[in-house]
């Protein structure tokens, strides 16, 4: 086995010279002419490769070897495996999921702490003011809070970084036995794990070893020894226990179950709760031994570490017989061990090249607020602003300095050159974009955070889940969202799999055993919502088998996902369809099925229902447990394990599974038991390429019979009578219109109720033409069109019986297939191909499953608040079509235009689909597939058409999408559409591709595990909280910040607004107005909670009116808290409150008073006093809307706390000269004097008269319409005819009425708002 090392890809210092070639155990040397020929830069680039790039930041690219890894099979390897890509040992089973280590930790940290835009700024600034002789307001005022704050960051950075550690450690040092030589194995693996497996900050602990008396055996000192799962290697041979994590990527040797079976859960991989097999190959039969493991000579040949969950190539050969490995021998690391009491294998892979660490998003890139954008462009119109105030004062220094100081002989020599002058001004006023904002954002993200996390009308009482936050950085964007991307399955609907429909023969038939006991639950209204897994129902007595509704493992953790059953509609005395409630179900029922099979067993209509249950039975992966006189079934997918429920309910129970047999409890109409076996000869398994499933039997009666189910596009072609069909007629129009539609539907329901009301149903049956197969098949697939419209998941199911000679045959291709080394997966396929031909139909199966609670209500409200709700799912066209319908997704008079790359010309079609929306077709919706898209992703032109003709339409549905082609979608709405803020819901571990692609991920708490929830942003339990979600918290949260980043810029330009206009009184020499150390705290002590508590608790309007008016949302959307508009008007009041202030102060206090201290420092503290007193005033006060006890109590503090600060100074000041003689300035001198209390209240009364006066003619103009008219006349309605003034809705929500007709609005169950309550708040 070859490999050659090219020069990019070094691994260690000899490397950088002579590049390797390794062959077996010899190592020979490449001519070295073209080495001698290399420049500099090029040796410096492979040197920067090895120490940077593999060393520090651990990135090792290594070529794989042609033929894999080989790993031979020995109970004590001598020495470590070298792998042959660079030569050394394999890496060691260490895993490492923290940023930084002990040595790049403070050089990343400090690199992107300054690389943002204004911690960047504040260190231009602090550098200079530190510099003596620079600055006129103190040294540190901007340094130490800088430091302060970068310190922060890193230390918070640091902290979540040792958790990783620490998570990494507990890990790393987790407990595993393996087979070790007792004599050599202390400290063994050492050295491989100190040169890759380095940690940093938690100093990695001593191996911990001990023998495991109970496995001890005295042969050749072999022991199986517990070690850390840090010193496993590969080649190690490892035991595991029931319920055990294992510990690396293995090969099974030996597994305790029947026929070397074992059972695992890989929800840690793939986010799913079901059981997958494993089963050791039979040439590996003595490993069950440490004696066997010995004595077997075996050679394993394995793919290279890759990505690749579901697919793994390798070979083992065993005394010289070549043996294919695949998916089904391997267990990746973890993965759990269940119902299986022990297991052996060989290490694979270890550490950072076991599959579930290559698929591990080890570092997820950062999501920032949409709103960080306007902040950052009003910084950087601060910044102009200060560069234009700097050079403005220092021309009028330089004006001063030619008109005053050169005639002042007191000032002789004492002139400051330009370049000082500027840079003095610049650090004075450097505050005016405050240092404060970014310190107090982060308190204010994490209020938020803690209230959104503590709202209990998002906790859902059933499942015990609260909402959790897992990203407080961007709750903003949940109020600017304009698109919502959703999976469908666990998303929209409950993932609750019921077994509602079945077609045989021609006759559609309602699956009535739930129903009943559903409609008794549904009349219970005040009954709490009921657990499946504990409320046990009694299917009746299958001999000795109590039958339940069950489906949890009781003593151990294989359960899938709770099924949670909902109180359905009472309102109906029947089961119908919740896609759609207009829809009657079929009159033939299973229970009359069953009753006419039992009276009529010899009929050609009984047997072929007999095929179709039996089919069901046998046609699945699932696996029964019996305990305790309980059959409970765990499935590979929540669709078979409603077919193999239904099967039970027609009497065929699943009693028992191994790899070689189904066994069969029948129940006849006597009660009278019976069991059959069937061999079970060949399964080839679902895949997502194939869409369907076969099962090859032998029946008790010793004919083999072929069972295949699977999508009906899938099996259709494959049927014997497909040809002989004619062409079958679109199911779905291109422009679908629903009344017509519904009238044939209810055309349909009648025909099929004359029909069987015209004479009895036995007769009919006994009647009904069963061989006409052609006939059978065209009505079951209307039937199939129909149930997929009403919302169900449909398989069809087809049979055929095969000669022994035929399938001798076919399995001698199929051998081959699954033991070829090279394209295993593509001629399995193909042989599979061979034998799923000329099948027979036996029927379609229809699962319904329901839509979760409050889901079209909550769709209806996004759709009011101009949120385009879009369906990504990887089901078929018409049941994503009718739960688009069901779920209101897709309005009542949606035009609906089908885009299919198998229809012909796809970019005609669109065009004419552009054209048609362009002339004003109404609400329009596009469906299309994931083939279409593959397809158009192939065709640059085509992709472009494509998406600029998606963003037009009111909504998309995307039916049989792959995981990329969802987060393709996702990426490709934020790119093409200008401010467009996306938002991806989902519960599965195939949603988290879309989920991370989008600005805002929310994962559902659902039965497809928690990989979502825990990857995503923001985590709910079900879909209906997402209402509550966006147009509550997220409309909050977005006022809060913007207010927040407002009122920040206000209080900063409002204070050096004096500070600026007092220069002109001092030469513009740059003396500070205010006092150093006041002016350092200001931002910390007196005007930080009055921004801190309105940026975590404000509330505009209250929760109802914003549930009940959805149209309020778009606040944020159109970023009205936060633009050029309301930024000039706080920018224009501050500098006009700074105006009134300075020039009141300066002339009340200054020019005609006569004040008893008339020093700088008891002007400044004037001036600064009105500042902090009228800052907290109008924030708390007046700017709030929201006013609570916390809010009035942090006033009250602030302002008591600032006097308090002031007695502070006159006490610790020194005696000294000084412009600020602070000493008992403030007990004795000017803190005496009334006319110094008189300006303040005067000043403070004339601010206050401004602001009343201002609000009360803003609001006379609203009432008249005359403020600001072009506004109003733009944006007087929203969409629906409701106002979204703002204020307006302020003063309504003040009337007891409407504020009870709005909570009452909000409240509703149904959504349905009557126009009187609408008409009330326009």
């Amino acid at each position: 086995m070859n490999t050659t090392k090219t020069l990019g890809e070094p691994v260690n210092e000899a490397a950088l010279r002579k590049p390797r070639i390794i062959t077996g155990k010899s190592i020979r040397t490449q001519p070295s002419s073209d080495d001698e020929q290399k420049d500099w830069f090029e040796r410096a680039l492979a040197w920067c490769r090895v120490y940077i790039l593999q060393w520090t930041l651990r990135h090792r690219p290594l070529s794989p070897a042609q033929d894999g890894r080989w790993i031979p099979l020995k109970a004590v390897p001598d020495r470590p495996y070298i792998d042959e890509r660079s030569g050394r040992a394999y890496i060691s089973n260490v895993i490492r999921s923290s940023r930084y280590t002990m040595y790049d930790f403070l050089p990343k940290q400090l690199v992107f702490q300054f690389t943002r835009l204004g911690n960047f700024y504040f260190l231009c600034i602090g550098i200079p003011q530190a510099i003596p002789g620079l600055s006129t307001t103190g040294n540190y005022t901007t340094i130490l809070p800088l430091l302060f704050f970068i310190l922060l960051q890193v230390a918070k950075e640091g902290y979540d970084d040792y958790r990783r550690h620490r998570l990494d450690k507990v890990e790393n040092t987790s407990s595993a036995v393996v087979l070790r030589d007792y004599r050599h194995h202390v400290g063994h693996g050492r050295l491989a794990h100190r040169i890759t497996g380095f940690q940093s900050f938690p100093s990695a602990s001593n191996a911990k070893t001990e023998v495991i008396n109970e496995y001890e055996m005295t042969e050749d000192h072999l022991r199986w020894t517990k070690v850390q799962w840090r010193d496993i290697k590969v080649g190690d041979i490892i035991r595991i226990k029931r319920d055990e994590a294992v510990p690396a990527d293995i090969v099974l040797l030996h597994a305790d179950g029947e026929n070397g079976l074992a059972y695992i859960e890989t929800m840690a991989l793939d986010g799913e709760t079901n059981l997958k097999s494993r089963q050791a190959l039979p040439s590996l039969s003595s490993c069950s031994t440490i004696h066997g493991i010995r004595s077997l000579e075996a050679t394993f040949v394995v793919e290279h570490p890759n990505l690749n969950l579901h697919d793994f190539n390798g070979s083992v050969t065993v005394d010289g017989e070549a043996l294919p490995l695949t998916l089904n021998e391997v267990i990746y690391r973890g993965s759990v061990l269940r119902n299986t009491g022990l297991v052996i294998g060989m290490v694979i892979n270890t550490g950072e090249e076991c599959k579930i660490r290559m698929n591990a998003n080890h570092h997820p890139k950062a999501k920032k607020p949409r709103i960080e954008k306007s902040a950052n462009r009003i910084v950087l119109t601060l910044i102009a602003y200060v560069i234009l105030l700097s050079v403005g004062c220092s021309v009028g220094y330089l004006m001063w300095q030619r008109s005053t100081e050169q005639y002042s002989w007191y000032l002789n020599n004492a002139s400051v050159g330009f370049e000082a002058i500027i840079i003095g001004f610049a650090i004075a006023f450097n505050n005016v974009i405050p240092l404060a904002l970014y310190v107090s954002l982060e308190i204010v993200k994490v209020g938020q955070a803690l209230l959104l996390e503590s709202d209990v009308e998002m906790y859902d009482n059933v499942s015990d889940t609260p909402m959790r936050c897992n990203t407080n950085t961007i709750l903003e964007n949940l109020g600017q969202v304009s698109y919502v991307l959703c999976d469908k399955t666990g998303t929209l609907t409950q993932n609750i799999m019921r077994f509602r429909k079945m077609s045989i023969a021609g006759t559609a038939w309602l699956h009535d055993m739930h129903v009943k006991g559903e409609r008794e639950q549904a009349l219970k209204p005040e009954q709490e919502p009921r657990r499946i897994e504990e409320d046990h129902v009694s299917l009746g007595k299958v001999g000795s088998f109590q039958m339940t509704n069950t489906v949890t493992h009781k003593d151990s953790k294989t359960s899938v996902s709770p099924l949670i059953e909902n109180k359905p509609r009472p309102s109906f005395s029947t089961w119908r369809s919740t896609g759609r409630q207009d829809h009657a179900p079929p009159e033939r029922t299973t229970t009359q099925l069953l009753e006419y099979i039992h009276s009529n067993p010899a009929s050609p209509f009984s047997q072929k229902v007999r095929e179709f249950i039996l089919a069901m039975a046998l046609c699945h992966t699932c696996l029964p447990e019996v305990r305790n006189d309980v059959v409970d079934f765990q499935a590979s997918s929540p669709d078979e394990l409603a077919l193999v429920r239904a099967a039970c309910d027609l009497g065929y129970v699943l009693i028992h599974r191994s790899s070689q047999s189904i066994t069969l409890l029948l129940n006849d109409a006597n009660n009278h038991e019976s069991q059959q076996v069937y061999e079970i000869l060949d399964i080839i398994e679902f895949s997502s390429k194939r869409k369907r499933m076969s099962i090859i039997v032998r029946c008790p009666n010793r004919r083999i019979w072929v069972i295949c189910k699977g999508a009906d596009n899938m099996i259709e072609p494959r049927l014997r009578d497909a040809s002989s069909l004619s062409q079958k007629t679109d199911r779905l129009n291109d422009e679908i219109e629903p009344e017509l539609q519904q009238k044939r539907r209810n055309r349909t329901d009648c025909m099929n109720s004359f029909e069987t009301a015209k004479q009895p149903l036995s007769i009919f049956l006994d009647d009904l033409p069963v061989e006409d197969h052609s006939a059978s098949l065209s009505r079951c697939l209307e039937h199939v069109d129909d149930f997929a419209t009403e919302g169900l998941r449909t398989l069809l199911f087809a049979h055929k019986f095969i000669s022994p000679e035929d399938y001798f045959n076919w399995k001698k291709v199929y051998q081959e297939a699954t033991t070829s080394l090279t394209d295993r997966q593509d001629r399995i396929e193909a042989a599979g191909e061979l034998i799923e031909q000329s099948l027979d139909l036996l029927g379609a199966s229809a699962i319904e499953d329901k839509l979760q609670e409050g889901v079209p209500e909550t769709i209806e409200k996004l759709r009011r608040a101009k949120i385009q709700v879009w369906m990504l799912t990887g089901d078929k066209r018409e049941t994503a079509i009718k739960i688009a319908h069901s779920a209101r997704i897709c309005e009542p008079g949606s035009k609906m235009f089908i885009l299919d790359a198998t229809h012909g010309d796809l970019e005609g079609r669109m065009r004419a689909v552009s054209d048609n929306i362009k002339s004003g077709s109404g609400n329009s919706v596009v469906v299309t597939d994931g083939h279409t898209l593959a397809v158009l992703d192939a065709d640059p032109g085509l992709s472009c058409l494509f998406y600029s003709l998606i963003t037009s339409v009111a909504s998309v549905i995307c039916c049989r999408a792959s995981p990329a082609q969802k987060a393709g979608i996702v990426k490709t709405i934020g790119a093409c559409v200008p401010g467009a803020l996306t938002l991806a819901i989902g519960d599965g571990a195939n949603d988290i591709a879309m989920i991370q692609a989008a600005h805002v991920g929310v994962g559902i708490s659902g039965k497809e595990g928690l990989q979502a929830a825990r990857v995503a942003d923001y985590s709910i339990a079900q879909f209906r909280f997402l209402q509550r979600l966006l147009l509550v918290h997220g409309r909050w949260n977005y006022v809060r910040t913007a207010k927040f980043i407002l009122i920040t810029f206000w209080k900063e330009m409002f204070f050096y607004m004096m500070q600026a206009l007092y220069q002109r009184y001092n030469g513009y020499t740059g003396t500070s107005l205010y006092e150093s150390w006041s002016l350092t705290v200001l931002n910390t002590l007196f005007t930080s909670l009055c921004v801190i508590i309105m940026g975590v608790f404000e509330q505009d309007l209250s929760a109802d009116t914003l549930l009940a008016v959805p149209e309020l949302y778009t606040y944020g959307q159109t970023n009205a808290g936060l633009n050029l508009r309301k930024y000039l008007a706080w920018m224009i009041c501050a500098t006009v409150e700074g105006m009134v202030v300075w020039f009141l102060s300066w002339a009340a206090y200054g020019v005609f008073g006569n004040p008893t201290d008339q020093g700088l420092f008891a002007l400044g503290d004037l001036v600064f006093s009105l500042g902090i007193i009228w800052t907290n005033w109008k924030l708390f006060i007046i700017e709030t809307h929201y006013k609570t006890v916390i809010a009035l109590s942090s006033f009250s503090i602030t302002v008591v706390g600032w006097w308090a600060w002031n007695a502070f100074l006159a006490g610790a000041y020194a005696w000294q000269p000084s412009p600020y003689a602070a000493r008992d300035g403030f007990t004795k001198t000017f803190g005496r004097d009334p006319i110094w209390w008189l300006t303040l209240v005067l000043v403070l009364m004339v601010l206050v008269t401004l602001e009343l006066v201002y609000k009360s003619v803003k609001r006379n103009m609203k009432v008249a319409g005359m403020w600001l008219p072009w506004k109003q006349r733009g944006n007087r309605l929203g969409e629906n005819g409701v106002k979204l003034d703002v204020g307006m809705w302020q003063e309504m929500e003040k009337d007891p009425i409407i504020r009870a007709r709005l909570k009452r609005l909000a409240g509703e169950e149904t959504g349905e708002v009557d126009r009187e309550d609408e008409d009330a708040g326009r």
